[in-house]
């Protein structure tokens, strides 16, 4: 993983969805003071620019999320490491993405959206360079590590910079005159949207393309131009008002310790393994002690009270599995089994990835058709759930024949129902997380959906590395992924069915 990373997301990617709320008002000037103030002031900032800044953010961060996911066999030749390492070059990006996104929307509000993405930014710009010029695979996991720090600050505050750029109905209009409001910001909020959503389908065929053009290397160089301009652009921001907001330290401490070492159990085995493995369990339980007893969680428990978030966190977190999972998986099949070129492998999944972003459009509609039961409004958004979770059954069990001398173009075309199925079922299922969460607790609801669903990408990375590490036997253990990431999206299938039968009532 993706990432948010990113992987089959709806208008935007997994670690996308997390809502971040507007920042105040400004009082509004007396029409002497503000003509004086137009007057003597430079050029009024624009909200596009500000929607620009923060699109080109969100979509880098999605990108670099999947972008590698091909280049992985490059890398391991070039600086030497095995499987277990490339893992974690994967996963050292998604996991602290993941993990650290549950607080750095309150730090977001507490410094500053256009602060937090200003640092952001520049953190992972030289994060990006710093995995360009790597010498071995221990630098490069590192500096992995510091952009997905970077890209947890940056996501929910890319968000909070359109949303102080588009403000809301009966807010202060812009001083640039541009369309405000309801109409205006839901536009902008869907580019902003499209950026991560284009990031995804274009992630394999970059990192494909790149990687044969020149070199592994430049995957992450491509970040550098992007990250200047985006820092071009929102030198032209407003500045950011600062907000309180509370955070849970050793909540989030603990969670990206347990997080950490539960992945480090799952790729490494054997004795590290089960000492990590026990290190995983006793501090995730430290975790869940904070978060029961703390006054302001990170990861609020008496959400999960609720069935339909519960069941709605579980589908995200099983899409995640299976997709970011088999993305990793079929990425080395296609180079190390069928010898094809980081571009060849690359194109193999652009039939699947094209499809994304008007399938989450299609999703959406298909949702809005049903009208909501008197219990919650659910209903709507139970038949493109399980349909999409049914679809992603069936491309995996249609993978299962696959061999190594199955033709090129009858492989893309069935890879084609793995995408779609997620792409149909998340936008649905974050609707339906909302629609049954109180309003002042949509922001936490949305920030544990994603990261659930990014650590969920990142522990299949790490499970099914170990199932196809072998590369006498790398079919047999692809088909266990397969069956594996099937199972889990048949159990889930069965909760949506029923926890959100039509009638049901809402949860308190």
């Amino acid at each position: 993983m993706s990432p948010r990373l990113s992987g089959p997301d709806c208008a935007a990617p997994p670690a996308a969805r997390k809502p971040v709320a507007a920042p105040a008002p400004a009082p509004v000037p007396s029409p002497a003071s503000a003509s004086a103030s137009a007057s003597a002031s430079a050029p009024v900032p624009s909200p596009g620019r500000t929607l620009a800044a923060a699109l080109l953010g969100f979509f880098v961060i999605t990108l670099d999320a999947s972008v590698v996911t091909v280049a992985l066999p490059s890398i391991g030749t070039d600086l030497h490491g095995g499987l277990a390492a490339l893992q974690w070059v994967v996963d050292g990006y998604t996991l602290v993405f993941a993990a650290f996104m549950l607080s750095t929307g309150a730090l977001s509000d507490r410094i500053g959206a256009g602060r937090a993405f200003g640092a952001g930014m520049a953190v992972f710009t030289a994060a990006s360079a710093a995995c360009g010029l790597a010498p071995g695979l221990g630098v490069l996991i590192g500096t992995r590590v510091v952009q997905g720090t970077a890209a947890s600050v940056m996501l929910p505050a890319s968000l909070a910079l359109v949303r102080q750029a588009y403000p809301d109905a009966g807010s202060t209009p812009h001083p640039s005159g541009a369309a405000s409001g309801r109409i205006g910001r839901a536009r902008a909020i869907a580019l902003w949207a499209a950026g991560g959503a284009s990031a995804v389908a274009l992630g394999p065929v970059a990192g494909g393309a790149l990687t044969s053009a020149w070199s592994w290397r430049a995957i992450f160089f491509i970040n550098l131009p992007v990250g200047l301009l985006a820092a071009v652009l929102l030198a032209r921001t407003p500045r950011s008002p600062r907000r309180p907001a509370p955070l849970d330290v050793p909540g989030q401490l603990t969670a990206v310790l347990g997080l950490a070492a539960l992945t480090f159990a799952v790729i490494e085995g054997g004795g590290l393994g089960l000492v990590a493995a026990a290190v995983a369990v006793a501090v995730l339980a430290g975790f869940f002690l904070i978060e029961a007893r703390s006054a302001h969680p990170v990861v609020p428990l008496g959400l999960f009270r609720d069935r339909t978030v519960a069941v709605c966190v579980a589908v995200g977190a099983a899409l995640s599995f299976a997709f970011y999972g088999m993305i990793f998986v079929l990425s080395l099949f296609f180079q190390q089994v069928r010898d094809q070129s980081p571009l060849g492998a690359g194109l193999m999944f652009l039939p699947m990835t094209a499809l994304i972003p008007a399938v989450n459009i299609v999703s959406g509609r298909l949702s809005a058709l049903s009208p909501p039961s008197a219990g919650g409004g659910t209903v709507g958004a139970r038949l493109p759930m399980l349909a999409g979770q049914l679809l992603m059954v069936a491309g995996l069990l249609v993978l299962l024949p696959v061999t190594a001398r199955t033709p090129a173009a009858l492989l893309a075309v069935v890879m084609v129902p793995l995408g779609l199925g997620g792409a149909l079922a998340v936008p649905p299922l974050t609707a339906a997380l909302l629609d049954a969460t109180p309003a002042d607790r949509a922001g936490l609801a949305a920030g544990v959906l994603n990261a659930g669903r990014q650590i969920a990408g990142a522990l299949s990375v790490a499970a099914f590395g170990a199932l196809v590490a072998d590369r006498d036997r790398f079919l047999s253990g692809m088909r266990v992924c397969l069956l594996l990431s099937a199972a889990l999206l048949t159990v889930t299938a069965v909760a949506t069915a029923a926890a959100l039968r039509p009638g049901r009532p809402a949860d308190s």
